[in-house]
């Protein structure tokens, strides 16, 4: 187990946030917009809605978005009390200006 802090958990966690581009994609989109369905996310990001689930729950497992449900429907929303989630989409918003 990682202490809290340390370089490798920071080293870990970027490596699992940043290992596709479909991640990437999904982490842009919703740093912008507020919520959205899977279908949404899928159609704005141009990925498989196999692809788009599997790391949906990734990104969820690390803390970066957030699953709300609605009978069967699920909402993601990018969850901004994470420190290194607001850090992200910082950055996101940095990038985006230039």
């Amino acid at each position: 187990m990682y202490e809290e802090g340390s370089n490798a958990e920071i080293k870990l966690t970027l490596e699992q946030v940043f290992s596709s581009r479909g991640r990437a994609k999904i982490l842009e989109l919703l740093a912008k917009k507020t919520e959205l369905n899977i279908s949404e996310i899928v159609k704005r990001t141009s990925l498989n809605h196999s692809s788009a689930s599997r790391h949906l729950h990734s990104l969820s497992k690390l803390g970066f978005i957030q699953e709300k449900k609605y009978g069967r429907i699920k909402i993601y929303r990018y969850c901004s009390e994470n420190i290194n989630a607001r850090a992200l989409k910082n950055l996101i918003a940095l990038w985006s200006e230039s």
